[in-house]
């Protein structure tokens, strides 16, 4: 005999089905919604959720706001290089047994800064210096690590990300800094895009180019180390690049691909960390995962919409 639910999705009018059986199919979907809505109560009961989704949701938006820059500026994976210049800091940190945030943050700032005049002295090219530079920070991270302590826990949450391990301390130092960049960002708005889009006309205008390239990475330096250990090194540069790119699929404006990405990026770790509630998988990945399916599906609308 079929399921109870199988019965539904036969082309049937309900009229047609017996009483009992409508109340039957009635109960079992009321049934699977009210237990879908006490697991994600039960998962914002958790106070580790609600620091997760805290700083998840603040860095979400720097991240955000920060890529549609640097993806126009053809500067995308900045943040693969830094958060391996952070990881690097904070193996060093953590053998001198020392905070790592209060470590990682100024080494990754001064990491941007280098990269910023290497690019705009013209001995090197962007890509080819974030290649040098996190590639040598992550060969010191890899050599302290296995000559000191070895790779611990906390190292390792860097390395993976570990937002469900962040402490109120953590979580308050990340919530500061977050504000702090979003604040200086909508601040300087019209100046960072004036600089995203044309380098020689901003500058003809009167505006000092070099000094808001270097507000750019430096803000861009901060979020990478406060989103390291939400994702981890090896995922931070795609909360920069994910929502950036889903955004311009379907927005052809400036301030609708910014607002588009800030709403794709919430939504993002918002399904990203249900998923990881639900099923158990780390949620730095799960975040990527509907990142990927995000983009596809704006993709897809963008190439119909064009038709």
């Amino acid at each position: 005999m079929p399921h109870i639910s199988c019965i539904c999705r036969k082309k049937y009018c309900s009229s047609e089905l017996p009483v009992h059986i409508r109340r039957a199919v009635w109960d079992g979907h009321f049934w699977e919604e009210e237990q879908l809505s006490q697991t994600l109560l039960e998962m914002l009961s958790y106070p580790f959720m609600d620091r997760a989704f805290v700083v998840g949701i603040l860095v979400g938006l720097c991240c955000a706001l920060l890529g549609v820059s640097l993806v126009l500026k053809r500067y995308s994976m900045i943040g693969d290089g830094l958060s391996h210049v952070g990881f690097g800091a904070l193996a060093v940190a953590s053998a001198l047994h020392m905070a790592p945030l209060a470590v990682a943050v100024p080494v990754v700032v001064l990491a941007a800064f280098i990269l910023l005049r290497l690019s705009d002295s013209g001995k090197l090219k962007g890509d080819a210096a974030i290649a040098m530079i996190s590639t040598g920070a992550l060969a010191v991270g890899v050599m302290v690590v296995s000559v000191t302590t070895g790779m611990n826990s906390d190292l390792n949450s860097y390395m993976f990300g570990s937002i469900l391990a962040m402490s109120k301390s953590d979580v308050v130092l990340s919530a500061v800094l977050s504000v702090i960049v979003l604040v200086l960002y909508l601040f300087f708005y019209d100046k960072i895009f004036a600089v995203t889009f044309d380098t020689v006309f901003a500058r003809a205008t009167g505006i000092r180019t070099g000094l808001y390239n270097m507000l750019l990475a430096v803000l861009t330096a901060v979020t990478v180390v406060l989103g390291m250990r939400m994702m981890g090194a090896l995922l931070i540069s795609s909360l920069i690049i994910f929502p950036a790119l889903t955004a311009m699929r379907v927005c052809k404006r400036y301030r609708s691909v910014i607002l588009c990405a800030v709403a794709v990026s919430v939504v993002s770790f918002i399904l990203g960390m249900t998923v990881s509630f639900l099923l158990a998988t780390p949620a730095g990945a799960s975040i990527v995962i509907v990142d990927i399916v995000l983009y596809f599906i704006f993709w897809l609308a963008g190439a119909v919409r064009g038709k």
